[in-house]
């Protein structure tokens, strides 16, 4: 029997001045996180980061680019999951909601561990791409 097929989900890089809004976990897997989730049926992509940003950090969200897509099987150890993973930005204080049991401002200097998932390879390649204009393939 083949495996199951993958499941689209959206991350959000939220820029607040010269930090990012990353989560803290509520449920496992454990760990700091981009805010994001998986795409409701019948809703674009662009719009599920919206929502979900506002969902986990009660922040209005204005995307700014798209970053790159994430579909390596392992990403996520529950299932299969393809992440497209858009840079936004927004004003005012983040609050953990939904799934986030907290969100707080980082920089790239004071990131939180551990993180979930791939999520240290996605801000990597954010970081590289803010330094260099290069995006990830």
């Amino acid at each position: 029997m083949p495996p199951a097929p993958p499941v689209p989900t959206v991350d959000v890089i939220i820029e607040s001045g010269d930090r990012i809004v990353l989560i803290r976990r509520k449920y496992p897997p454990p760990g700091w996180a981009l805010p994001g989730g998986f795409i409701d049926g019948g809703e674009k992509a662009q719009d599920a980061a919206v929502r979900e940003a506002l969902e986990e950090t009660g922040l209005r969200v204005t995307l700014t680019a798209l970053l790159g897509v994430y579909s390596d099987p392992s990403r996520d150890k529950r299932k299969h999951t393809i992440s497209t993973v858009y840079i936004g930005k927004a004003e005012g204080t983040p609050s953990g909601l939904d799934d986030a049991a907290e969100a707080r401002l980082f920089s790239e200097d004071d990131l939180p561990s551990p993180l979930a998932f791939d999520h240290a390879r996605i801000l990597a390649d954010y970081f590289r791409y803010r330094k260099t204009g290069e995006r990830p393939l």
